[in-house]
């Protein structure tokens, strides 16, 4: 555009040369010399206009020139002022947020198949959080994690809580299995130790059941009834034994909350075992270990749990679509969100735009803005060279007439 509004008026100079020569041949040649030199006059002075506003024509030193990189700090605060009072007042952005339904448009983005909005986000935030956790240095990452988790256990007493857990699963008879289970433990253990049982019972018998042998038969028999009574400590629900244990249990998850000293005691071993550095070591293989599994699932988004998380996600979108309550109250929290951020924020945001702007070199500024409005401009330069040949033709033909 620039192009051409220069090249406009180099044919208003060659138009006004032609005329002026050929002035003679006929009256109406008047008016065309009138009209290119007009038409020369008022492009130049638009040119001079449009150049003035982002640099200095020819290189002059010309006063109230150059106004956008010598005004840029002002026109940096009139811009912040400008957006802090027509944008982000609650007002204009409660009245802007009330005509917007932002949950159905979310809900409908997402929902929707062909867009692909919930597996398009779903693959932007697995790919964020791989970067994540590839970018940053394993093992610190570890330590950090390691220790946000153990201040919080730090924090946390076990014991009630453990005695509320236990107390819990034997009142709702969740405790049976874990019974079971320790009998039959008791049962693994006893077999894998027969030897050592035997050898202890030889060991304790006298010389009199060695000689004769009994002390065989001694460790058969405790063996067996040691093996009998464990079948039927499994076999019968009611059986006393069972009894004595749930006892014990229904004792040690009361202590666990109300027993000062076996809670004191707990608590020591728990801060003993944060400190063990072979847990933290521990810790590091573990966390090293959930890392890479989570990078391979982060990396193949169309896995199972990819397709469950956009399955969600379009489930998401589904209700936010078709549930207007929901619509509401969603539209209310986000419309209240931005209020109370435009109020709480609003001058840090305009300050940041202004302070943005201040930092820009004056080259910076003038290329932006000129390549904004610079089209425009040379229309002004164009519109400059045909209204001031029009009016140079009037000028002339009032002229005439007098």
């Amino acid at each position: 555009m620039r192009q051409i509004a220069t090249g406009l008026l180099l044919v208003m100079a060659a138009l006004y040369l032609a005329a002026r020569h050929y002035q003679g041949l006929h009256p109406l040649m008047g008016y065309v010399l009138a009209f290119a030199e007009a038409a020369m006059v008022g492009g130049l002075a638009d040119w001079f206009a449009v150049t003035a506003l982002f640099r200095r024509p020819l290189g002059l030193p010309i006063p109230h020139t150059a106004i956008v990189p010598e005004n840029k700090d002002r026109i940096a605060d009139t811009m912040a002022a400008f957006l802090r009072t027509n944008f982000l007042t609650p007002q204009v952005v409660a009245r802007r947020m009330s005509g917007m339904n932002l949950a159905a448009a979310v809900g409908s983005w997402l929902a929707d198949p062909q867009t692909g909005g919930s597996s398009r986000l779903r693959a932007g935030a697995a790919e964020m959080l791989a970067h994540v956790l590839e970018s940053l240095d394993p093992d610190r990452l570890g330590n950090q994690v390691r220790s946000g988790l153990f201040k919080q256990l730090d924090r946390l007493e076990v014991s009630p809580l453990v005695g509320q857990m236990l107390g819990t699963a034997i009142v709702d008879k969740r405790h049976m299995p874990v019974i079971e289970s320790l009998v039959r433990w008791a049962g693994l253990t006893l077999e894998d130790n027969e030897p050592l049982v035997r050898e202890l019972i030889h060991t304790r018998a006298n010389a009199i059941l060695r000689w004769t042998g009994l002390d065989e038969r001694l460790a058969n028999s405790v063996l067996d009834g040691l093996y009998k009574l464990l079948a039927e400590v499994i076999v019968d629900p009611d059986h006393p034994l069972r009894g004595k244990i749930e006892e014990g249990l229904a004792k040690l998850a009361d202590d666990l909350q109300h027993d000062a000293e076996l809670r004191a005691k707990i608590e020591r071993m728990k801060g003993d075992l944060i400190a063990n550095p072979a847990v933290s070591i521990w810790w590091q293989g573990v966390w090293e270990r959930l890392r890479l599994k989570m990078l391979e699932r982060l990396r193949q988004p169309e896995g199972q749990i990819g397709s469950q998380a956009a399955e969600a996600l379009a489930e998401l979108g589904r209700h936010l679509r078709d549930d207007p309550e929901l619509q509401a109250q969603i539209n209310r929290f986000a419309r209240r969100t931005l209020v109370g951020a435009s109020v709480r924020y609003g001058d840090q945001i305009v300050r940041l735009v202004s302070e943005t702007v201040k930092r820009w070199d004056a080259s910076t500024v003038t290329d932006r803005i000129e390549g904004a409005v610079g089209r425009d401009l040379q229309f002004i330069r164009i519109n400059g060279t045909m209204v001031g040949g029009l009016v140079g033709v009037i000028i002339h033909a009032v002229d005439q007439l007098l």
